[in-house]
């Protein structure tokens, strides 16, 4: 009878891991020296209709690029009880729906104070698409894989599509997140060598670095 030998790849897959978080935590940085250093800070309730908006740039990095990506890594990639990996994995991306919410709250209540139009731009029709769909996700996996009621037959049938429409939703994620770095610094008019031009780019490298290597992450723990 021939033996079938199974080959774990935990190395890696911890590995690529790592190296997410540490592209993540840089481009956090980078967010937050961009935001404090060179757009005076972030206040939601400012009577300074800019500071207002740095809400938006930040809270959507860290609730749907930074905590969508580790919710992603933490169900694929954790050692642990498959019951803990799916709390964390649901905890997370709920956390990133919360922030999400206020970082729109606060993209809008910018356009009022300047009287500006709300969804004119590609990149706020691929952003509220974007948002919709993570929520959806977020609902369907909820219904599906947390309530009890599911027969395993459904969600076994339906987690390939779980699992291929999460990491599609993340991509258009990380897709809205650069299209509103190029749109911003393009409204800014800044500079081509300027610091804070220069800080945007690599901002916007690290995000899609990234992104990159959550996909890889997660594609690689699954054979874990």
């Amino acid at each position: 009878m021939d033996t079938i030998v199974t080959h774990r790849y935990y190395r890696p897959a911890s590995r690529i891991t790592i190296l997410a978080y540490i592209f993540g935590v840089i481009a956090a940085i980078l967010m937050l020296v961009w935001l404090l250093h060179y757009r005076e800070g972030v206040d939601l309730n400012s009577y300074d209709p800019n500071k207002i908006f740095n809400v938006h740039p930040l809270l959507m990095f860290l609730g749907l690029v930074f905590l969508s990506g580790q919710a992603l890594m933490v169900y694929m990639t954790v050692r642990a009880e498959k019951k803990v990996q799916k709390i964390a994995h649901f905890l997370l991306h709920l956390c990133a729906i919360i922030l999400g919410i206020v970082g729109l709250h606060a993209a809008f209540k910018y356009h009022d104070r300047r009287g500006l139009r709300n969804l004119y731009s590609f990149h706020s029709w691929i952003g509220i698409g974007t948002f919709c769909l993570y929520i959806l996700q977020w609902v369907i996996g909820l219904c599906m894989y947390m309530l009890p009621y599911t027969r395993r037959e459904t969600r076994a049938v339906n987690l390939p599509w779980h699992i291929s429409g999460g990491r599609a939703i993340f991509y258009m994620i990380i897709v809205t997140a650069l299209t509103g770095l190029m749109q911003k610094s393009t409204f800014l008019q800044l500079p081509l060598f300027s610091g804070e031009s220069i800080l945007i780019n690599f901002l916007a490298i690290f995000i899609l670095l990234f992104g990159v290597t959550v996909d890889f992450s997660v594609s690689l723990g699954r054979y874990a």
